[in-house]
């Protein structure tokens, strides 16, 4: 037997160009002698789909599309994932395409509702299994989430199944691919059988994909393993229902893997989303330039441009390292000196008497001139505004509204700043484009004379050891503190975290590579009476 692995990058809702890419993948599968092509978990219209999952006519033409499909499974059986609607609700499903037709259904039993997930919200349960004959072998279906729990492949075991063939939409996150390896060993030894796991790839908003399908034999090794990042067609060769092992390799290296990420969301967020291309402040700090690179790396140097936006705090070492970076990688480069505009803001501002002496209010309209000017060009020439802020600074607060937050893609949203730092280094290793002193000089956010980060936050490697155990672990301040971390320190974040919750609900999205990212799985309230840095 021969079973197709289609990992695809499908575009959510663009059913009628993912149903050519399913196509074109049958057509591949068939010529090369394949009996099953298995594609990704709601292949038909993309995954997640969210509320388009309420609207009838949405789940009309998905029907109808999947109906004109079929007629193109001959010769072969073919996975497809589609939202099917029937009496009892909406179902995840998988349909079984042969001789033309649907020929079998099923629907997924386990619905993830945690971090990401909210699959309840739009579906019901499936509880029957389904298997199907294939090339004398018989081969059970079950789908994502399923193989997280015992019972959908037992059910599928108990049924037949010599092999299990799961389609699979799973996000990344610097800890899945051991998570996901794990489980789907559990299942395959505890029913002695294969499992072909086939995840898809692409960006989708905040989510990205890795791909990474693998084949699993009956002892919880690896056979085969397919690439990440990348779409692919492989081919399974089974001899009977004992998969042949061909194993593939599979970089496991984080910073290779999180760098592989952000361009991959960066690329389809902005070709999918049709932008012409991006522009962003490049301040001479480490921030703006691995933004600028990984734009680069994702789209091409013609499609980004980079904007140095110099005020009377701006250092010559700055300015020097901006023009450098650009000039090395080949980008449009601007230099529009804020001094002026900031000056007439103070003028005005200087009606209204104050006694305040200077601080935030002079540094936040810089910050908000910048974002007024990259906007500006945005709306003038049609390019998506990419903006540079990291997860250590925006958890705390240490970021401006409508200042540095202004843009429509957040690239390193979810990257803490010491991994900022490693991924720059990372990123040199493949061709030396960040200058080092742009790596070795203190964090600053040129604002005022003589400025460092450190001045107003803690040291970074404190800082981001509380967020992994406060944000992506949910452990609190006494539990932070019985680990060594520095009991002020962490009181201090704790409360800061939870004031800037404001700022973050008006940031733009960005790409979570983390367990928990500051978007869809972190729902604190605004408004809240509750002391998270004292309990």
């Amino acid at each position: 037997m021969r079973v197709a692995v289609a990992q695809l990058n499908q575009r959510v809702g663009d059913l009628r160009a993912n149903a050519d890419a399913l196509r074109t993948a049958i057509a591949q599968a068939r010529g090369a002698g394949a009996a099953i092509l298995v594609t990704p978990e709601l292949s038909l219209c993309g995954y997640p789909p969210e509320d388009l999952l309420l609207r009838d006519d949405f789940l009309d033409a998905c029907a109808r599309e999947l109906q004109a499909l079929a007629t193109d499974a001959q010769d072969l059986v073919v996975l497809v994932g589609f939202p099917e609607r029937t009496q009892a609700g909406r179902h995840n499903a998988v349909a079984i395409l042969r001789d033309g037709a649907v020929a079998q259904i099923y629907r997924k039993q386990c619905l993830p509702n945690y971090t990401v997930f909210d699959e309840d919200r739009y579906f019901v349960p499936g509880m029957e299994p389904c298997v199907i004959p294939v090339g004398g072998v018989t081969c059970g279906v079950i789908l994502c989430e399923d193989v997280w729990y015992p019972q959908p492949a037992r059910q599928a075991r108990d049924a037949g199944a010599e092999v299990l063939l799961i389609p699979n939409a799973s996000p990344y996150h610097t800890r899945q691919h051991a998570l996901r390896r794990a489980q789907v060993a559990s299942r395959a030894t505890e029913c002695d059988v294969p499992i072909v796991y086939v995840n898809r790839v692409g960006g989708q908003d905040e989510l990205v994909f890795d791909g990474t399908s693998f084949v699993m034999d009956r002892t919880g090794a690896i056979a085969q393993q397919f690439p990440a990042w990348h779409e692919t067609l492989g081919i399974v060769e089974f001899e009977g229902a004992t998969p042949r092992a061909v194993r593939g390799d599979l970089d496991e290296a984080p910073e290779a893997n999180v760098y592989a990420a952000l361009m991959l969301g960066v690329r389809d967020y902005v070709d999918k989303n049709r932008f012409p291309g991006v522009l962003l402040g490049l301040s001479g700090g480490i921030d703006s330039a691995l933004t600028l690179v990984i734009a680069v790396d994702a789209l091409g140097r013609d499609r980004v441009r980079a904007v140095m936006m110099p005020s009377p705090y701006t250092s010559r070492m700055s300015i020097e390292d901006a023009r450098t970076m650009a000039g090395a990688l080949g980008v449009r480069y601007d230099e529009l000196p804020i001094g002026h505009a900031f000056d007439a803001l103070l003028e005005t501002l200087a009606a209204s008497a104050s006694d305040a002496p200077p601080g935030v209010m002079e540094e936040n309209i810089q910050a908000r001139i910048r974002g007024l000017l990259l906007m500006a060009l945005s709306n003038r020439d049609g390019e998506l505004v990419l903006t540079t802020g990291n997860k250590s600074e925006t958890a705390v607060g240490y970021s401006t509204l409508y200042g540095d937050m202004a843009g429509g893609f957040a690239v390193l949203k979810d990257v803490v700043k010491t991994l900022v730092y490693r991924l720059a280094r990372y990123r040199n290793t493949l061709g030396a484009v960040i200058p080092e002193r742009v790596l070795t000089r203190a964090p600053t956010a040129e604002l005022r004379h003589d400025q460092e980060d450190q001045q107003t936050l803690p040291p970074y490697d404190v800082l981001d050891a509380i967020l992994e155990g406060y944000v992506e672990d949910g452990a609190d301040a006494r539990a932070l503190i019985a680990r060594g971390l520095p009991e002020a320190a962490v009181r201090d974040v704790i409360q800061r975290i939870h004031a800037s919750e404001h700022k973050r609900r008006q940031g733009a999205i960005g790409v979570r590579i983390t367990p928990r990212a500051f978007g869809k799985d972190w729902r604190y309230p605004i408004t809240s009476g509750w002391d998270a840095a004292h309990a």
